[in-house]
């Protein structure tokens, strides 16, 4: 992993963290010295482990990062325990199994939205008021190559993903000026637990996935882990609204 000695000290606000990219973010935001306040709805054997690891760093409130009322209290305990926020981290998103429109309902699709979008939103409002008070604040959003283009997911999820490319670079827009720098990553096949269905069995779906993908594999979270760092680091100062795939090549020529 890279070390970027800059980020020692700042404070990180992380969501989807008990598993995949968001587990795989804190303990990487954690090794370069951060304090870390990470959310997801239950706590799990992996969060406990980091709170033993980082006893005094890293900070875990359950939060159902849908609801307004889950993210009020979610930031009061955050800005109950520091005065600044320097990065905030909206990871936590689910899947739709590849629903065409026809077979989507509409509980479907505001669950997908309120999972993937709307939590954005919710926690990017709470949080922003201090970033804009200290004059520098560094967001990054979990797009995904279903933000790009088609076949990433399904109607709900392609959706949702290109309205949170679409919202990052309009938060940029609104706010580079003010000392707030926004991205977002655009992952490809991460083998996460979100995707263990695609391993089960033969694995078929696993190998067809790594077969269509120009590097012939599947990454580890940890690699969107280390790009987040990147984008969070002083060292990408100058890059604003941008949307940095991270897919072993999967979309080069779709």
């Amino acid at each position: 992993m890279t070390n970027y000695p800059q980020l020692a000290g700042q404070v990180v606000v992380g969501t989807g963290v008990a598993s995949g990219i968001g587990l795989a973010q804190a303990r990487a935001f954690l090794a370069q010295g951060v304090t870390f306040f990470g959310t997801d709805l239950v706590e799990n054997t992996e969060l406990i482990a980091l709170k033993q690891a980082y006893p005094t760093n890293f900070y875990f409130y359950p939060c159902d990062v849908r609801k307004s009322s889950d993210i009020k209290q979610l930031a009061t305990f955050i800005l109950a325990h520091t005065t600044q926020v320097d990065i905030l981290l909206n990871t936590a998103g689910i899947l739709d199994a590849y629903t065409p429109s026809l077979e989507t309902t509409e509980a479907l699709w505001d669950n997908i939205f309120d999972t993937n979008l709307k939590s954005i939103f919710l926690l990017t409002n709470a949080l922003l008021p201090t970033m804009l008070a200290q004059k520098h604040g560094v967001i990054v959003n979990m797009a995904s190559i279903a933000g790009l283009i088609a076949g990433g997911g399904g109607a709900a999820y392609t959706a949702s993903k290109h309205a949170i490319i679409g919202y990052t670079k309009q938060l940029a827009f609104d706010y580079a000026a003010k000392g707030i720098r926004v991205n977002c990553i655009a992952p490809g096949a991460i083998k996460t637990p979100m995707n263990q269905a695609d391993f089960l069995g033969d694995a078929m779906m696993a190998k067809e996935v790594a077969q269509n993908t120009p590097a012939k594999r599947w990454a580890d979270p940890s690699e969107v882990a280390e790009l987040s760092l990147f984008l969070a680091s002083p060292v990408a100062d100058y890059i604003h609204g941008s949307v940095m795939q991270i897919d072993g090549g999967w979309s080069v020529g779709k």
